[in-house]
């Protein structure tokens, strides 16, 4: 048998067999297929005063796991789809701010790049870096505690 061009029996072989090799070679290895997402606490009465709260409990989670005091929600149609806590220090990942957290979990949730319908309530103003990844997603407001009353509209100037 030539190696340049191989036999049918070995490429449809190899098209069976292969995925489920590679599923093994992944198992064996302890690599697994990612978790589920798991369910989002809502408030119980929807408002900005209630997702900036949750912000808070998130940014208190990031302290009591010996990370930075910061944490964000995405929020459409008055019900979180995304939320995040910085996860800089337990992550060795200097991107892991909560915004961009709260960001790529909505993202994922929702199953879009595209976060044009939603806000974001934030326990302190988004750095340069997070405001440019604000803007990107499309996030129509931020929220902080200084700016609850009409937000912020994300930025990509430092």
């Amino acid at each position: 048998m030539n190696l340049l061009y191989p036999s049918r029996r070995g490429v449809l072989g190899a098209l069976l067999l292969g995925p489920l090799l590679g599923a093994w070679a992944t198992r064996a290895h302890g690599q697994t297929a990612p978790a589920a997402p798991s369910p989002i606490v809502q408030p119980s009465a929807p408002s900005k005063a209630a997702f900036l709260e949750r912000a808070r409990e998130l940014r208190d989670a990031a302290v009591a796991a010996g990370d930075q005091p910061y944490g964000a929600v995405v929020v459409r149609n008055d019900v979180i789809v995304g939320q995040g806590r910085s996860e800089v220090v337990s992550a060795t990942d200097p991107t892991a701010h909560s915004e961009l957290m709260a960001v790529r979990d909505a993202a994922r949730r929702l199953g879009t790049r595209s976060l044009s319908d939603c806000d974001m309530y934030s326990s302190a103003t988004p750095c340069p870096m997070c405001q440019g990844a604000l803007y990107w997603a499309g996030i129509r407001r931020v929220y902080t505690e200084t700016t609850l009353e009409h937000g912020l509209a994300p930025k990509l100037a430092c």
